[in-house]
């Protein structure tokens, strides 16, 4: 099978009468002197040379017999100079069109964000087509389409930024979708939930490896897991999903705490477990100052329910919020001491469940909330 040679396009290109010019000064013959030899008027040969007329059949046969060089080197460089014009005047409404294209999707796609994060390189087709692959879109107007459709499901309390949270979130939700979709992992089965909180829970019993045993663990029973930081103006806590045949969750450890970071990934396994089965294609995206619709707001109490007492005991809590209706110096870092060994958890995990619910986060105790 014969392959075709691939065409590259010059920056520029060259005239058959550049040639000439450099072949009459090196054989010392002036301008004039040539044009009377050939019988042409000295305009003539000028604009040949200056490239603005084009070399005929006729005018390469006197060139032939005046330099004794073939007429059909001056036919195949004029014909090669008018390819490489029209490839370069369609290489430059490509351009055109390319940076066109891009300016529009400035307006949808956080192109500053993405260039930070590494996604982005010189090459404005290779950043169209990697837009493309994270946006899981191959138009501009697909683009669009689905960014309507994504301010339809997510609207926000914060009027005054409603464009750059919507810009922003809609990012992160489709990056973090390309992010985990070529993670392999072995099949998900709902069984598995009581096996798999009980590993969490001796997980979430330190404060140590904690990122790491989690994704160890989520990933061996068939759920992708993912930390991708926030963007700016996006406040987002965490992401549930079908990636392919597997759910998968992204955090964005938007509040670096332990309590927080358990909170967070219970509740997005609350969504996993209990809404996923009746949603097989659903997407479930945790903003805060989101006016969710009643439907939508029941889901999202039903999975904050399951963050809150599937890993302290629910009878226990409130037992403890009885005792410590205010936090008392000593006292009740004891209770909470307690309470997390009765439940097999590192305190910070009481700590901040108990700080959000008084709305006290100015306590002081020696339970370090923070974690690696």
């Amino acid at each position: 099978m014969t392959r075709m040679k691939t065409q590259s396009t010059p920056h520029s290109a060259t005239h058959p009468g550049v040639i000439l010019k450099n072949e009459l000064d090196s054989r010392d013959v002036s301008q004039k002197e040539f044009a009377q030899s050939i019988d042409m008027q000295v305009t003539m040969l000028n604009e040949i040379i200056n490239r603005k007329r084009t070399v005929t059949a006729d005018i390469a046969l006197a060139l032939e017999k005046a330099l004794d060089i073939p007429a059909d080197f001056w036919i195949n460089l004029q014909a090669q100079y008018d390819l490489d014009e029209a490839r370069i005047k369609e290489k430059n409404i490509l351009k055109i069109a390319t940076i066109e294209k891009w300016n529009v999707i400035k307006q949808y796609v956080p192109v500053s964000t993405f260039n930070k994060l590494g996604l982005l390189t010189n090459s404005l087709a290779d950043n169209i087509q990697k837009v493309w692959d994270i946006y899981e879109v191959s138009h501009l107007d697909d683009l669009i389409e689905n960014f309507a459709k994504h301010r339809e499901l997510v609207l926000y309390k914060k009027s005054e930024k409603l464009k750059n949270d919507q810009i922003n979130i809609f990012a992160w939700s489709k990056l973090a979708m390309y992010m985990v979709k070529p993670k392999e992992v072995p099949g998900f089965s709902l069984s598995n939930e009581a096996e798999l909180v009980e590993k969490l829970r001796k997980v979430f019993a330190g404060n140590t490896r904690v990122l790491e045993q989690t994704e160890s663990l989520l990933s061996s029973y068939g759920i992708k897991f993912f930390i991708l930081e926030k963007f700016d103006q996006t406040p987002i806590d965490g992401y549930s999903f079908w990636s392919g045949n597997n759910p998968a969750v992204v955090l964005t450890l938007r509040k670096k705490t332990l309590d927080n970071f358990a909170f967070a990934l219970f509740h997005e396994l609350g969504h996993v477990f209990h809404h996923f089965p009746n949603q097989p294609i659903g997407t479930f995206l945790n903003v805060e100052h989101a006016n969710y619709s009643n439907e939508c707001l029941l889901l999202e109490n039903e999975a904050d329910h399951y963050a809150k007492n599937t890993l302290i005991n629910h009878a226990e809590w409130l037992a403890f919020m009885k005792q410590n209706p205010v936090f008392r110096y000593g006292v009740t870092e004891r209770s909470i001491r307690t309470l997390a060994v009765h439940n097999k958890l590192h305190p910070s995990i009481i700590l901040g469940r108990y700080c959000y619910e008084t709305k006290n986060y100015a306590v002081k105790t020696k339970i370090e909330r923070s974690f690696n």
